[in-house]
């Protein structure tokens, strides 16, 4: 029965190995979308369609698949932070609406899509992602929380003072919190799940900042291409060289 649901499940286990390669993926969204955006000068709206584009067909992919397979799973939350690295850029400075506009917007999204979830299905738990119905309410809410991190952690970075060491120290702590509520509390799993999935993005997003950003405004200036080649190469050793399993729904 076990190995059925493991079958069945299409996410890989929430461990710490799962972690590690979310704010990966997260660090190379920003700067691989900087790198479409702004290197190649394509533009924030180009941009955002062009990983539109891969974001849909990785999305349908990994719904086609019979079972969960790491390498599909992790293309597409790379889709997801790419295309939402662009398209918050796009509303935050091409449409004018602001970080902080931004991101009161997209969080609005993202809990209505946990809502609608919630009703239509009765959990949002991450191992109950197992049918095609379930898959696109995950990944709908996967590709807001990615944008709305975006927003946030560029707001907290400069609307707000922090700096890229300033606002990874917070969010860095925000998610040590949210680990120790997930081992000494009873607030629930899926409730800290998407915190926690959420606040990796921010902290994703000013990482890569860090990483790209001239040593004049507080970064390393390793340049969006080499640190992006360096988190693919981080990525593919990550998947390949640790086991991952699906997730399996606990009774």
């Amino acid at each position: 029965m076990n190995k059925e649901r493991e079958i069945l499940s299409k996410v890989p286990e929430v461990t710490l190995v799962f972690w590690i390669i979310k704010i990966l993926a997260t660090t190379l969204g920003e700067t691989g979308g900087d790198t479409l955006s702004m290197s190649m000068n394509l533009g924030y709206l180009l941009s955002t369609g062009i990983f539109a584009v891969i974001f849909v067909a990785a999305v349908v992919v990994q719904i086609l698949m019979k079972r969960f397979h790491p390498v599909v799973y992790w293309v597409t939350i790379i889709a997801t932070t790419t295309v939402g690295t662009t398209l918050a850029d796009f509303a935050d400075r091409s449409l004018g609406i602001g970080y902080l506009g931004g991101t009161t917007i997209l969080f609005s999204l993202l809990m209505a899509s946990l809502f609608i979830w919630k009703r239509t299905l009765g959990s949002v738990a991450v191992d109950t992602v197992n049918s095609p119905k379930s898959e696109m309410f995950y990944w709908v809410t996967i590709m807001f929380s990615q944008t709305l991190g975006t927003a946030l952690g560029d707001w907290t970075a400069d609307s707000a003072g922090l700096g890229y060491s300033g606002s990874a120290l917070v969010f860095g702590a925000l998610l040590a919190v949210i680990a120790v509520a997930y081992y000494r509390t009873q607030i629930s799993h899926a409730v800290l799940f998407w915190a926690a999935f959420i606040l990796t993005r921010p902290l994703g997003a000013v990482v890569g900042d860090f990483l790209d950003k001239p040593l004049s405004h507080g970064g390393l200036a390793l340049g969006r291409y080499s640190a992006s080649a360096m988190l693919i190469a981080l990525i593919v050793l990550c998947i390949f060289i640790f086991p991952h399993r699906p997730a399996t729904r606990a009774h």
